[in-house]
């Protein structure tokens, strides 16, 4: 069974930093994309970042400069290191195992970012 267990949310200022991090159970983490998506109540899910099996990344163009995404496969953890944080960047944010298409295999619980003005 394949379980995402995402941490690493909550209240900061604009301009602050967070660093998200997604711990993937189960063998299939190296050989697979893993990502950061999140949505807003009431609109479509965005994809954030995603970095491939071999280390290749993908950023969506309202977060490229600010956010960083990594990957660790010796502890099947996924990061998300935010920087210059924006009241936009609010969201409930998750971690999946899938494509950049969001074509997606498994995603996890979501967690909670706010940014305040």
């Amino acid at each position: 069974q394949v379980r995402l267990v995402e941490s690493g949310g909550g209240l900061v200022q604009a301009g602050g930093s967070l660093r998200l991090s997604c711990a993937v159970s189960g063998t299939i983490f190296s050989i697979n994309g893993v990502g950061w998506y999140r949505q807003v109540p009431g609109k479509q899910r965005e994809l954030v970042a995603h970095i491939t099996s071999t280390g290749r990344t993908t950023y969506s163009e309202s977060v490229k400069v600010r956010f960083t995404i990594s990957r660790d496969n010796a502890k099947n953890t996924v990061y998300l290191q935010m920087n210059s944080l924006k009241p936009e960047d609010i969201a409930v944010y998750y971690c999946y195992v899938g494509d950049s298409q969001l074509r997606l295999k498994y995603w996890g619980q979501g967690t909670q970012v706010t940014v305040s003005s």
